[in-house]
């Protein structure tokens, strides 16, 4: 059994370093430590997806992010994983090998002004630290606001940096989106962001599937989201396509359930179909 102080892909607590933006965990998608940056502490984000783990979600953009804090604490934790002993006293053996710099946390990172800023920073640490072109730099984003240009500029800015960019598509009908991620908006747009994100940097779809009181996705539901991915599978890297980790801390938890994995594999081969890579976490 892990004690208290052992990250695993159970808990992503955002306060287990006791910083305020930077974190670390095991992620299973990364498959290994990721140091999150979470631009988002005040919980603010533009969406509320119904299976956000977040507590006390708000609406809401980021605050005012303090670059220099965030740089000393970026600094910090990677001084003690690559020069420390973090990695042997509070990570799983097995997992003990950095992926990457990701960011993602509370809320929607493009959001906060200085997302651009942050950007630059994290390259100069990357270069200090001699981890420049040798771990990812990722950004994991619901695409919303890929339409601004100091948004794309920061993601072609990333794509220099070893980036990637995981966008999320829970749906891809109006309903299907109102209903997941507790937002209207118009499936066209979607995938136009979405194009426009991967033709700048390398871009993965990360999809979270589950069952909503007891019944997957309907049939409708598929098939809208199998033809917004054929729309742009040619400019995009592959497809996350994972179920429910850790327990939900909206109003709508109760209704949720895990998936079998032999439903995600087909929708999975459904996916491949049209060329692309598909990565399962169950």
């Amino acid at each position: 059994m892990n004690s208290p102080s052992t990250l695993d892909t159970s808990n992503h607590s955002r306060d287990s370093a006791g910083m305020t933006y930077v974190y670390p965990v095991v992620s299973r998608r990364a498959e290994g430590v990721s140091v999150g940056i979470n631009l988002n502490p005040n919980n603010a984000c533009n969406w509320r997806c119904i299976y956000c783990q977040v507590p006390d979600l708000i609406r809401g953009s980021a605050l005012a992010i303090d670059l220099v804090q965030l740089d000393s604490e970026l600094r910090q934790m990677l001084h003690n994983i690559v020069q420390g002993d973090f990695l042997q006293q509070r990570v799983a053996e097995g997992a003990r090998h950095l992926e990457d710099i990701a960011f993602s946390g509370n809320g929607e990172p493009t959001s906060a002004r200085e997302f651009p800023q942050a950007i630059a920073l994290v390259e100069q640490a990357m270069r200090d630290f001699n981890l420049l072109g040798k771990i990812k730099l990722r950004l994991i984003t619901n695409g919303s606001l890929m339409d601004r240009p100091e948004v794309l500029e920061a993601v072609t800015h990333m794509a220099h940096c070893n980036g990637e960019v995981w966008f999320k598509v829970d749906a891809a009908t109006r309903d299907g989106m109102a209903r997941i991620n507790d937002i209207r908006l118009n499936p066209d747009g979607v995938a136009e962001r979405l194009r426009h994100c991967a033709q700048r940097c390398p871009t993965w779809v990360q999809t979270c599937v589950f069952a909503l009181d007891g019944l997957p996705p309907a049939v409708q539901e598929i098939e809208a989201y199998v033809a917004l991915l054929e729309q742009v599978a040619a400019d995009l890297q592959g497809v996350h396509l994972y179920g429910l980790a850790r327990p939900s801390m909206q109003p709508e938890a109760s209704r949720l359930g895990r998936l079998p994995a032999e439903w995600m594999e087909d929708l999975a081969g459904r996916i491949r179909q049209l060329g692309l890579t598909v990565h399962v976490s169950p």
